[in-house]
């Protein structure tokens, strides 16, 4: 919720992680800072008028560490905290929309980093665990959906490789950091975050999941990779580019280890599991939850001249672009490696379809950015035909991977408004609805309007599909995917 919530310092809430970041000269786009976000926590019944006047049946949204457990296990439970999000769940559940929560989203309390280094450390486990089950205690009579950890993955690497989240941990050649080993130190967060995952899961099984009647899952960030080349070598990259990224999440969660992959290039640097967490692992997902944007190519290293960042085990020795002969792999965003390839929808359903033998999946995170505009304004920014363009297309991308046989629960768009979009600031917009930074008017775009209708099954708004029948195509989503949404 840190990037619409606001009220950084109010009613209890401890400063997190990225309250800290937020402040340190030229950490953030513009000097942004989600101090005041979109002001959701004292708007969000007009938030929620708004969810339910697209028509969707369910929001996902996260719960902030800070609010609700200012300083971890060493304090108390705050009361203001709960009660709002509290409040969140009832007013959506009288509204007959269903709450998906996502526990841990990229943010913790500030003093858990400074006490004992946060993720680098395995004391991050048990606090992480008693955060959770503080949660299901206060939640879990209504909430059913529940996701432990938000994209480990790209939070691992944006902050332990790259260094462009905090803790700003990183060495060369990926990042020129005060502290860090970008070589090391992602293979031991989330090596963490796995973990905390599993133990946290475990407790809802034995102790809430029966008399509460939900489900668990994950979330992975997602990319698709095409071979940069026509050549063996890379369509090898591209499927390690898979291992190291997708599976490096999933792989532990279903098999009980890492992929193959990573053990054959990192050797001993990579931690090993106990039987016990293995067996602790294997039995903590009820469901997958899929954040999917974009496509990049991929290069093999090992056997051809990369950059110096694509020729390391950190990264399978692959180097990943967007472009291959300066033409991009398809039309440019609001995020550098963000690309518009719908097809890279269909393909990756189908990866984790197949690779995991088609455990239920939800598509938690979808969603388009415009390239950033000099002097817009916004009726401007309200008529985003484009952002219209890339929902049509990529859910028939997905549909097609439905008809093929995965087993799609759900589709949420990222996301109901414009918001706090992490380093970039508040000038990369996601939202079907846009926010007047001044006055934090939300006012609905173009899209908001397209897919109420497309939601309620009114107006002439078919999704574009290269077979015919988009009307069919369109009744598939509808009846096929049972949680429609809006936002985090």
């Amino acid at each position: 919720m840190l990037q619409i919530e606001g009220a950084v310092l109010e009613d209890g809430k401890s400063p997190n992680n990225w309250d800290v970041f937020c402040h340190i000269p030229g950490s953030i786009k513009n000097g942004d800072t989600g101090d005041i976000a979109d002001d959701h926590y004292h708007r969000f019944l007009e938030d929620i008028e708004i969810i339910h006047s697209l028509g969707v049946n369910a929001y996902r949204f996260s719960i902030s560490w800070s609010r609700v457990l200012p300083r971890g296990r060493l304090g108390e439970v705050n009361p203001k905290g709960v009660l709002f999000y509290s409040k969140i769940i009832d007013n959506l559940l009288l509204k007959g929309i269903e709450p998906y929560v996502t526990i841990y989203h990229h943010n913790h309390p500030q003093e858990l980093e400074e006490r004992f280094g946060a993720w680098l450390s395995p004391l991050m486990q048990e606090e992480f665990v008693h955060f959770a089950e503080t949660c299901f205690e206060n939640f879990g009579d209504r909430v059913k959906y529940w996701t432990t950890i938000n994209e480990p993955n790209l939070f691992t690497e944006l902050a332990y490789l790259s260094g462009r989240y905090p803790p700003a941990h990183c060495s060369a050649p990926f990042g020129n950091c005060s502290s860090g080993n970008s070589d090391t130190e992602p293979l031991f967060v989330l090596h963490n975050m796995l973990l905390s995952h599993a133990k946290a899961a475990n407790i809802y099984r034995h102790k809430y999941q029966l008399k509460q009647g939900g489900f668990i899952g994950i979330i992975a960030n997602t990319f698709m990779y095409e071979p940069l080349r026509d050549i063996e070598l890379d369509r090898e990259a591209a499927k390690r580019a898979l291992a190291f990224y997708t599976a490096w999440v999933l792989d532990p969660l279903v098999f009980g280890d890492y992929p193959p992959e990573m053990r054959q290039y990192h050797g001993n640097e990579l931690p090993r599991f106990t039987s016990e967490e293995t067996k602790s692992l294997t039995q903590s997902l009820d469901f997958i939850g899929i954040n999917h944007y974009s496509t990049l190519y991929a290069k093999d290293c090992i056997h051809s001249t990369c950059s110096s960042d694509g020729d390391r085990a950190i990264q399978g020795f692959v180097y990943l672009t967007g472009e291959r002969h300066g033409v991009p792999i398809g039309e440019r965003t609001g995020i550098w490696r963000f690309f518009i390839v719908p097809r890279g929808m269909e393909k990756i359903i189908e990866y984790v379809k197949e690779r995991y033998n088609n455990m239920p999946m939800f598509v938690t995170e979808n969603g388009y950015s415009p390239p950033e505009q000099q002097d817009e304004q916004e009726e401007d920014l309200v008529q985003d035909a484009k952002q219209i363009e890339f929902h049509k297309a990529y859910l028939a991308a997905l549909v097609r991977a439905i008809r093929n046989g995965a087993d799609v629960r759900g589709y949420f768009i990222w996301s109901l408004m414009d918001s706090f979009e992490w380093v970039y600031g508040y000038n990369t917009r996601f939202g079907l609805y846009h926010v007047d930074r001044q006055t934090l008017r939300r006012t609905p775009k173009l899209s908001a309007r397209w897919y109420a209708k497309f939601l309620t099954n009114s107006g002439h708004n078919h999704v574009a599909d290269a077979t015919p029948g988009s009307s069919k195509i369109k009744d598939a989503i509808l009846t096929r995917l049972k949680t429609q949404k809006a936002e985090m």
